[in-house]
């Protein structure tokens, strides 16, 4: 995403903003394997309030992961 960053007198000058990504490993207890994701700060969230086996089911229903 695009947009400005703005001083105190008003002038404008364009800056990026980037996504929150992590690379992390997870533990896959049903494949006794790990999984390396490249995950962002709402999915780690969505991981940890789901499980790893369901969020993974969901996203590769959603077509995220394959």
């Amino acid at each position: 995403m695009v947009g400005n960053n703005v001083s105190h007198s008003k002038r404008r000058t364009k800056r990026k903003f980037h996504v929150n990504l992590f690379k992390k490993k997870f533990f896959l207890p049903e494949d006794n394997s790990w999984v390396s994701l490249t995950v962002s700060a709402a999915g780690l969230r969505t991981i940890n309030k789901m499980g790893i086996t369901k969020a993974l089911e969901v996203a590769k229903e959603k077509g995220y992961y394959k």
